[in-house]
């Protein structure tokens, strides 16, 4: 009866992964092209960013809020509502030709609900495992598959560079607020009624980063994804760029090396030490940018196939590693902190970064390719040296 109850929580947990994922996609894919569609290229960089604002708040309030306030699962149902709401709303505002600057504040408060959710999920899923190490890598493969899935049913509606992505967005934003009905429930504490006002918003997680380990795995994540965030807003304009069409099905490759690394995870995490996990994974993303910088069809389709597993390899190793080695009462907090870093510091200096140089390598209306991924390589090395320098894998004792 064990084994049952067990695996149909499993399948509960996979199935959040899978729905919650293809959602994110189906916003997060085709942004950049929907952008260029409507005539709102020059704002590309900003609504990027606006992610990048967001995490600077939600993630951490949220956390803190499904740590000591609210079940996590109430919190996901809530967020997912407004993020429905609001895609569609962004939808109308493009496809009705809105002012350009309400569009992107609409965005703006998309992503404050937008920005927490799959931190949220990833810790109520780490919470319900016996063993992250082993459990964790198939399990969240169904975010792998889920996220081809929302790519690929874009292009198959020929919604690549269509305001109408976010109706169908919203859809399945809904179908993940109706899915957290059958989650199971955490016990959470109540001690809420002492807290500070930065306990309240969750900035006492900044504690964590006093561990050395802890602090690296934070920084090189963090500056890892300044020359990751280049990929989503200008992969497909590359692509376009060659000839290709449906961008969004030819983004969906990068999901084929991450599924593949997510069920090598399990057998990685227990052969290899994890500092050579890690620097497999930041060696990919070397050679991801290294390969798109040589601007042709097979290059390009080289390094995005290549993304999937070097995100695996450093960005969820990771969360497990956080997981291992956080105590329980911090995990939430300790998965927004990670957030707050990557998708805040690091996307808002890697959004508009990544503008900036794509506007300085663009002349004419054509972009230098091998200029623009080429110095992305490079930054992607400079991380990968000091990560072996700093990172001493050393096993971390629990607060």
């Amino acid at each position: 009866m064990l084994t049952t109850l067990r695996k149909a929580e499993y399948a509960e947990l996979m199935i959040l992964f899978f729905i919650q994922a293809a959602a994110m996609a189906i916003w997060f894919v085709p942004l950049g092209a929907i952008l260029d569609a409507h005539g709102l290229r020059h704002i590309k960089p900003f609504a990027f960013a606006a992610s990048a604002v967001a995490a600077f708040i939600s993630p951490l309030m949220f956390g803190a809020m499904a740590d000591r306030h609210v079940p996590p699962a109430k919190v996901l149902r809530g967020l997912a509502v407004a993020t429905a709401a609001l895609m569609a709303l962004i939808s109308t505002a493009m496809k009705n030709q809105w002012n350009e600057w309400l569009i992107l504040a609409l965005i703006q408060f998309f992503y404050f609900s937008y920005a927490p959710m799959f931190s949220i999920s990833t810790a109520l899923v780490l919470a319900r495992l016996d063993d992250a190490k082993k459990e964790f890598g198939p399990i969240r493969a169904l975010a792998t598959f889920g996220w081809m899935s929302g790519a690929l049913l874009l292009s198959a509606l020929s919604l690549d560079r269509s305001a109408y992505a976010g109706y169908l967005g919203a859809v399945v934003w809904l179908l993940v607020a109706w899915f957290t009905f059958y989650l199971p429930a955490l016990e959470i504490p109540r001690s809420a009624e002492h807290l500070a006002w930065h306990e309240r918003l969750g900035l006492d997680a900044l504690t964590l980063l006093k561990d050395r380990d802890v602090r690296v795995v934070f920084l090189v994540t963090t500056l890892f994804n300044i020359p990751l965030a280049a990929f989503y807003p200008y992969a497909p304009t590359h692509l376009h760029d060659l000839g290709f069409t449906h961008t969004s099905a030819w983004m969906s490759l990068a999901q084929t090396t991450e599924v593949i690394a997510m069920f090598s995870l399990a057998w990685l995490l227990g052969n290899w030490r994890l500092k050579w996990i890690f620097a497999c994974g930041l060696g990919l993303g070397v050679l991801r940018f290294a390969v798109s910088a040589l601007d042709t069809k097979p290059s390009l389709l080289i390094g995005v196939t290549l993304h999937g597993a070097s995100f695996v390899l450093v960005f969820i190793t990771a969360q497990i590693f956080l997981d291992q080695n956080i105590a329980t009462a911090w995990r939430n907090r300790a998965q927004a902190l990670l957030t707050l870093l990557n998708g805040g510091i690091g996307n808002l200096i890697g959004y508009l970064g990544s503008g900036w140089w794509f506007a300085a390598c663009t002349t004419s209306g054509h972009t230098d390719w091998h200029w623009f991924w080429g110095v992305l390589s490079g930054l992607v090395t400079a991380v990968l040296v000091y990560f072996l320098l700093a990172f001493r894998d050393q096993k971390i004792k629990a607060n």
